[in-house]
């Protein structure tokens, strides 16, 4: 036998429905029909006999006898003799008319009985005919009515209880659970889908588990990998919830195993103070972290984690920088010991140039004077190289100390001019300054401030060409700052160097003559010195147009 498809089925169903709904509409209009048809014969071949009959009666009654109607109204009701026995009557009431009007009288009341009988007899037909009629009606519509109701309960359920399975099992599948079945005992297209659905869930099974002893093998060999790994290693899915954390790790935030692992983090850092501060640590500066009583320092390191595109995770990892700590202190002690030793010597050699110049002393020959402006350019510059080298060793040790206050612009303006003033003099340069009336203070340090303004004034009037222009604008923005900007017109800076040149100890290659070579370090102090009052520091340049330094401080 040949089985029938969903498409088929939904087919009959309608049909059955639709087959229902005509038979109703079918049964009812016969009925309706019958009823019209039987009242309209009543009017027409009884009711209009009585008519014609009393207008004959009247015709008889009136005086004197009104033989024109009576003779119009008989001529009708001879025409419309339906009923037995009513043709005697009317040719008896034709022939008495002449003859006898009482016994015409009678044979009008003769037609009139007969008609009104027949009148009853077929009025109790057709309500017969339309109390069947309304029962069968009734019945049908009764039938129709709970055969529908079944049809529309159970139908949709067909339909709707295998998708419904479906899509559990689907959900199960996608949740690893390949011992999902779907058992249907139709023959049609779901089934036709069940059987489809359980090889696939049976060939997922079967991979599963011909897969699994390897895929366990991996997972423990990727756990003794991340054990392994010296630096402390953290890692964490899309969720937060904490995926592996290496015996470091565990170590550092001094918890067991079991109350790291698949827990949420945002859970755990409530109770741990070290994941709290390293998951909110914005910045990627060293944390120092004690460890067995003894302070050690770290450098967090985040990787996302990639799968097919998408991110699915991150890690987190701790690299001990303990050792490159201690000797990067020792390094600035040293350089901070070595510097304050050299202040000293440098400093008595120059005021010892300076009484060899006092005539008192003797006069100089030109070439000894030639010898001691040499020594002097030598000994200024070792002096402001040994300067630098303290203020690094300052910034390295943190032992700077800010004084932020409100600041008023024009003050760190006016320092900055009158530091640079006779150096720009003696190469004539112009210093172009646009400061508005009225600008609004910052909060600064006023003295770290000026310093970074003088510095990069300095620079400018170095690398500016004798009897050219240096800006110096101050601009308030947006973003509720103070702009500061210097711009000269040298020769400007390479694109390739321009990334490097707030690095520590680096000079632009061939930017300087050994006069006027520097130490590499004032910009990067004057960054230090920006940033540690929550500002930002940049430049601008272009190679034959010169360069624009610029720093902005927050307004008080």
């Amino acid at each position: 036998m040949k089985r029938l498809g969903l498409k088929s089925k939904i087919t009959i169903g309608v049909l059955f429905l639709f087959a229902m709904l005509m038979l109703v509409s079918v049964l009812g209009y016969y009925y309706l029909n019958r009823v019209n048809r039987d009242a309209r014969t009543i009017l027409q071949d009884n009711y209009e006999s009585v008519e014609y009959a009393k207008n004959m009666l009247q015709a008889l009654d009136a005086t004197p006898v009104n033989e024109a109607a009576f003779l119009a109204n008989l001529k009708k009701q001879q025409v419309n003799v339906t009923e037995p026995g009513e043709a005697i009557a009317t040719m008896n009431a034709a022939k008495h008319f002449k003859d006898s009007v009482p016994q015409c009288r009678n044979d009008l009341y003769a037609i009139m009985e007969l008609n009104m009988k027949a009148i009853i007899r077929k009025n109790e037909s057709t309500k017969d005919a339309a109390d069947k009629a309304i029962l069968y009606i009734a019945l049908i519509s009764g039938a129709c009515f709970v055969l529908g109701i079944t049809f529309v309960y159970n139908f949709p359920g067909y339909i709707a209880n295998p998708i419904h399975e479906l899509t559990e099992g689907i959900k199960g599948i996608a949740q690893k659970r390949y011992e999902q079945r779907l058992h249907f005992k139709s023959l049609d297209e779901f089934g036709e889908l069940a059987n489809a659905f359980n090889t696939m869930a049976e060939k997922l099974d079967e991979y599963e588990h011909s897969n699994l002893a390897r895929i366990m093998f991996e997972k423990k060999r990727a756990e003794a990998v991340i054990s392994s790994l010296k630096d402390a290693t953290i890692g964490v899915d899309n969720k937060g919830t904490i995926l592996f954390a290496n015996a470091e790790a565990l170590q550092l935030l001094n918890m067991p195993e079991k109350d790291v692992i698949g827990w949420a983090a945002s859970e755990i850092s409530k109770r741990n103070d070290l994941l709290k501060y390293l998951l909110n640590q914005q910045e990627g500066g060293p944390v120092k972290i004690v460890v067995n009583g003894k302070e050690s320092f770290f450098t967090r390191e985040m990787a996302d984690i990639h799968h097919e595109g998408a991110k699915i995770g991150y890690i987190m990892i701790l690299k001990n920088i303990t050792t490159f700590k201690e000797q990067d202190l020792a390094k600035t002690h040293f350089i901070a010991t070595i510097s304050h030793e050299l202040k000293t010597p440098l400093a008595a050699t120059d005021l010892s140039l300076k009484l060899l110049e006092d005539e008192r002393t003797g006069p100089l020959s030109t070439e000894q004077k030639e010898l001691m402006e040499s020594i002097r350019q030598d000994n200024r510059r070792m002096i402001r190289m040994v300067s630098d080298l303290l203020d690094f060793s300052r910034v390295e040790s943190g032992n700077i100390q800010l004084q932020i206050q409100p600041v008023p612009p024009e003050n760190i303006v006016q320092y900055a001019l009158d530091t640079v003033q006779k150096q720009a003099f003696g190469k004539q340069v112009n210093i172009r300054t646009t400061l508005p009336p009225g600008s609004p203070m910052i909060a600064a340090d006023a003295e770290k401030s000026a310093w970074v303004l003088v510095n990069l004034l300095t620079n400018a009037i170095r690398y500016s060409a004798v009897g050219t222009d240096v800006e110096l604008d101050v601009l308030q923005t947006e973003t509720g700052t103070l702009h500061f900007s210097v711009r000269d017109h040298g020769k400007g800076i390479d694109p390739a160097f321009r990334s490097r040149i707030f690095e520590r100890f680096f000079q632009v290659p061939g930017s300087s003559s050994e006069d006027t070579k520097g130490s590499g370090l004032g910009l990067a102090i004057a960054k230090e010195f920006i940033e540690a009052q929550g500002g930002t520091i940049g430049v601008e340049s272009e190679l034959g147009k010169g360069s624009r330094f610029w720093f902005s401080l927050p307004l008080y």
